[in-house]
């Protein structure tokens, strides 16, 4: 496997160049080459072609570091697969310079390339998606000559369950247990709830900031995200067949209950605005007494006789709210294992070759020095792995594992969004008995 590490040059070219093609460290520049440039010259050479196209900026050149495990390959091989990714990511478009590190317990490229392109006159865009280009080439190129690579399983793991930066509303789910996949959820089932129809509902979703793909598979990207997550892979209830089923169904609903809905009362006694007008007063009455027929009504549709049973059934939906709770806390306790674990099992597999080398050269020590903190990471990683497993997980079976448990929360979440709005009526219905009443519902 290589690591790829970039960093723009904005001043001292010459010495950057001059740095990477030390004797010392190339073996008699034995293993440094160049593309249209002589590397002795080479940043004469990026100079003109920037003044030629007449380009701006402080940024001169890229330096792109290229790292292997020690022990994986030798410098022959770590060389080819350098200058091949340079043609493979600069396309012939740019001057650039390789040159191949021995002077370190590890194999590595430095490649220095001109900020601006040859052919275009355009700069090079350093940004997460060239950077991004750069990995999977390099990934590439070490699987072909029988590298190790990026576990696969682990950057999907990255995507799901590491979101940095969360806004306010993400953090707050991410307390309940919930994840970025999750705050689409709810903003799907919000939006179901409220839309008239599916392009309403779409509307809504283009509102709160999602684009929407259309395809075999419906998803939604947040305009503070890279990639669209199709909705079907948050559950059974999510693909565009079954939306367009909870919405129909929603609509039936919402009609049903738009004389259900139960408002608040008002105090009338304490009202400045009632003190005021007479109106305003005689308004308020009436609809006091139209908000307690319709708690009362509603009321009895739940089976409810009188404020004793009001008060237990509140009672007993405090409960099973809580018991939700406490189950989502149970499963985001043992996603939080399951992460740590992940990142173990990524500590291990990216440090075991570097504990390998140790282990064979114990005397190595430059080496040691170099990467004690690698060596130590993969030590505490494999003591704390073994405390729990008999052999190292399969990042695979965890992923796995954890898209079960994040699919179990999900439908928690949901059950505590209908438990929850089933308290809060039960709650208003008693403050509005309360208030007017102050006395039993007579059966």
């Amino acid at each position: 496997m290589a690591i790829t590490k970039i960093h723009p040059i904005k001043s001292t070219l010459n010495l950057a160049v001059n740095y990477i093609t030390k004797d010392e460290k190339t073996n008699d520049q034995i293993l440094v080459s160049g593309f249209m440039c002589n590397p002795i010259t080479a940043h004469s050479s990026f100079l003109k072609t920037r003044e030629a196209n007449n380009v701006q900026g402080t940024v001169l050149a890229q330096h792109l570091i290229q790292s292997f495990f020690p022990g994986e390959t030798d410098a022959e091989t770590a060389h080819r697969i350098g200058q091949e990714l340079c043609e493979k990511h600069l396309k012939n478009e740019y001057e650039y310079v390789i040159a191949t590190h021995l002077d370190r317990g590890h194999i590595h490229n430095h490649i220095i390339f001109n900020h601006v392109n040859m052919v275009t006159g355009k700069c090079y865009r350093a940004n997460y998606k060239t950077y991004h280009q750069i990995r999977s080439r390099s990934d590439e190129l070490c699987k072909k000559n029988k590298l190790s690579v990026i576990d696969p399983y682990y950057e999907s793991y990255k995507r799901k369950y590491k979101t940095k930066g969360k806004s306010w509303y993400e953090y707050q789910h991410a307390k309940r247990g919930t994840s970025w996949k999750s705050k689409l959820q709810f903003d799907i089932d919000r939006m179901l709830k409220q839309a008239k129809d599916w392009e309403d509902f779409l509307r809504r979703m283009d509102e709160l900031g999602y684009e929407v793909k259309h395809g075999k598979y419906i998803a939604f990207r947040h305009k503070d995200k890279q990639r669209f997550t199709r909705a079907k892979t948050i559950g059974d209830d999510y693909t565009e067949e079954r939306l367009k089923e909870r919405l129909s169904e929603n609509i039936q609903v919402n009609h049903s209950r738009v004389k259900q809905r139960v408002g608040k009362v008002i105090d009338i006694k304490n009202n400045a605005k009632a003190k005021s007008s007479k109106g305003y007063e005689f308004w308020a009455k009436k609809h006091n007494l139209k908000t307690m027929a319709d708690s009362v009504i509603a009321i009895r549709e739940l089976g409810i006789n009188s404020k004793q049973e009001l008060e237990f059934q509140i009672q007993k939906s405090a409960e099973e709210r809580q018991t939700i709770l406490d189950k989502i806390k149970i499963i985001e306790s043992k996603m939080d294992k399951l992460s740590e674990t992940m990142e173990q099992v990524e500590t291990i597999r990216q440090y075991r070759e570097h504990y390998k080398y140790h282990k064979a050269n114990p005397d190595d020590e430059k080496f040691s020095k170099e990467y004690s903190a690698e060596l130590k990471l993969y030590t505490v990683a494999s003591k704390s792995i073994m405390a729990s497993y008999q052999t190292v997980p399969k990042s695979k079976d965890i992923l796995e594992e954890l898209d079960q448990l994040q699919e179990k929360k999900n439908n928690l979440m949901q059950e505590y969004s209908n438990s929850n709005n089933l308290f809060c009526e039960l709650v208003q219905y008693k403050k509005n008995y309360e208030n007017y009443m102050n006395k039993e519902v007579e059966r």
